[in-house]
């Protein structure tokens, strides 16, 4: 109905102010154009004055509609109402809870009494805020980069007997997109259920030819919030950045890495992909594939709450396991705000790898303050970035951080794609959650947050091995900086609630 509502109010806008302007039609028939088109300017501004942003945000809007007639209006329904669109997803981000509550439901282990005070105080904070208990009997296996992770993958798809669902924002019919598209055929002729949910932006690269292989064999694939039809509506931006794999209820793998050439290796001159993936095993296994069961079912209108798909298997456990959906479908900003406590809570380390680096105020302090009360701050971010805008304008942000003593590095082997965050040795969280606006509030995204595991330790090795491979910024020589530099970070930094 709001769509609607936007694309009546958009003709009758621009026919006023056609009549108005560009006519020669009666007086009378202009003042009737200019009483529509004011009454109906009037309206947007008295509804965004009640929506309750920030005095100067809602100033500035009004300025734009007010002073761009048209041009102001489609700039606000592109970008204007991010902040507003949670009726949107509300249905979706009400099942997505109410299942959780019913259906991802461990019973207690004796082992939940070894972590510490902290670790269970976060833990409970986690399962408050998005409905997603621990896990203490299930295990994680650190991949690094694309040949452990896709060689991984093969091998768990080739073992499957009942389901393989994947959901992924990349999905490319390359040469390695092509081998596990290949590899999907075959199960689904062998009778295996295969379900492919894609992003409609993130894979617009994957092939029609390979999409019907995968439905003449038998397998049901469909794309997550269409663009079609989403200008109107906002669903253009809001994209699907999960990247999972379930099979047959028993292995999992969710992590940083998409399915395309570059991200296994050598591709378009990136000589090297640096990317870190996890191999799930236990009864978390249906925290995340609830995740991919409630996208489906928005998205494809088929309901799969049957116990082949819900029962939980147990294994023997190491440490804590929790998986974080977050994104429009989730109450508030769940990743942001647990950042924000890993780091205020943090006591002798903060050890941080993103490809975007688009911190909102609140983490920025977070890891200012942190580094001032003497914690071991370390960031580490690709020098050279994908994008001009992501590049410059993670850098904008580096001149606060190295003032309060953050250690920020540089990473040279190749591209830095891993989202990662390591807090004192005991808690980690590895996924597909960038620190920057775009996954803290438009993205739909998943983390899995450890718990004083034994994959921590070797995250802790591989963050160690990528700074050997990244070169320290100077605070003096980054200072020293030339105008142009400046400017190009500044410039970027005017796109930060859209990176």
């Amino acid at each position: 109905m709001k769509q609607i509502r936007q694309i009546i109010f958009f003709i009758l806008m621009t026919a006023s102010i056609y009549i108005m302007l560009f006519t020669s039609v009666p007086t009378l028939w202009k003042w009737v154009a200019g009483t529509i088109y004011f009454s109906i300017l009037f309206s947007i501004l008295f509804v965004l004055m009640l929506e309750q942003r920030s005095p100067y945000k809602t100033l500035l809007w009004m300025y734009v509609l007010i002073f761009f007639p048209i041009i102001g209006y489609v700039f606000f329904l592109f970008s204007g109402q991010l902040e507003v669109q949670g009726h949107l997803f509300k249905e979706k981000r009400t099942n997505g809870l109410e299942f959780f509550q019913k259906h991802v439901n461990f019973s207690a282990s004796e082992r939940w009494n070894d972590l510490n005070e902290r670790n269970q105080n976060f833990s409970n904070l986690i399962a408050t805020m998005v409905s997603s208990p621990i896990s203490m009997r299930s295990q994680t296996k650190l991949l690094l980069n694309g040949s452990d992770t896709f060689s991984a993958i093969k091998e768990e798809i080739k073992k499957a007997q009942t389901y393989i669902h994947l959901e992924y924002y990349t999905f490319r019919s390359d040469e390695l997109g092509k081998s596990i598209i290949q590899l999907l055929v075959e199960k689904a002729n062998e009778g295996v259920e295969v379900r492919v949910l894609y992003d409609s932006i993130g894979s617009h690269n994957l092939s029609r030819s390979s999409k019907n292989a995968l439905r003449a064999a038998g397998a049901s694939v469909q794309q997550f919030l269409p663009i079609k039809y989403g200008f109107f509506n906002q669903t253009v931006n809001f994209r699907n950045h999960r990247k999972i794999i379930v099979i047959d209820g028993r292995t999992a793998f969710v992590g940083g890495l998409n399915i395309g050439d570059e991200y296994a290796g050598d591709y378009n001159g990136m000589k090297y992909w640096r990317d870190s993936h996890l191999l799930v095993k236990g009864e978390i296994i249906s925290a995340v594939h609830g995740v991919f069961l409630m996208d489906w079912e928005y998205m494809a209108g088929e309901s799969l709450l049957s116990e082949k798909y819900l029962e939980a298997y147990e294994v023997e456990g190491d440490g804590g396991t929790q998986v974080v959906p977050s994104g429009p479908d989730t109450k508030r900003s769940a990743m942001t705000d647990l950042y924000f406590n890993l780091i205020t809570t943090a006591k002798d380390r903060i050890w941080i790898a993103t490809p975007y680096f688009v911190p909102n105020k609140a983490l920025r302090a977070a890891l200012s303050i942190a580094a001032m009360r003497g914690v071991e701050v370390k960031l580490i971010v690709p020098e050279v970035s994908d994008g001009f805008l992501t590049q410059y304008a993670t850098r904008s942000y580096f001149s606060q951080l190295l003032e309060y003593g953050v250690e920020i590095y540089m990473y040279q082997r190749g591209f830095l794609h891993q989202k990662i965050m390591i807090v004192d040795d005991d808690i980690a969280t590895i996924g597909t959650a960038n620190m920057d606006m775009r996954s803290m509030h438009l993205n739909f995204e998943v983390n899995v947050f450890l718990f004083q595991a034994s994959t921590i330790s070797d995250l802790v090795q591989a963050y160690q091995n990528d700074i050997e491979d990244s070169v320290k910024v100077d605070k003096k020589r980054y200072q020293e900086r030339g105008l142009l530099h400046r400017t190009k970070e500044s410039f970027a930094r005017l796109f930060s609630p859209v990176l």
